[in-house]
């Protein structure tokens, strides 16, 4: 019996992505908990939604963001939620544009 859910399991489970991204999507809120439900995080909402869906982990700090490498319709795609207040956001989306030299045009916004 156990052998069995061990299968399963690790059928269910995705494999972990690696490398370089292709694709940068960031998520813009802010990180008090006053604003956790609030229109100012509905890109980090928006984040959570993705992350959830993919299967993915945005729990890697890094950037001064919290973010993680998931793959999305074929392409791997960095969701990246910043640590910095909004106004301060373009801080942690220019360093993780330049370490991975990610085109402005694959790199998308929610917020």
């Amino acid at each position: 019996m156990y052998d069995l859910f061990e299968k399963l399991k690790s059928l269910s489970a995705k494999p972990t992505v690696t490398g370089t991204p292709e694709y940068l999507v960031v998520g813009l809120g802010n990180p008090d908990a006053e604003y956790a439900h609030t229109r100012h995080n509905a890109g980090f909402m928006a984040i959570d939604h993705i992350a959830a869906k993919a299967g993915c982990k945005v729990n890697q700090l890094k950037f001064k963001s919290l973010c993680g490498l998931c793959e999305l319709e074929g392409k791997k795609v960095m969701l990246l939620k910043p640590t910095t207040y909004m106004n301060s956001s373009g801080e942690a989306v220019r360093e993780a544009v330049q370490f991975y030299k990610i085109p402005a045009d694959h790199v998308l916004v929610i917020y």
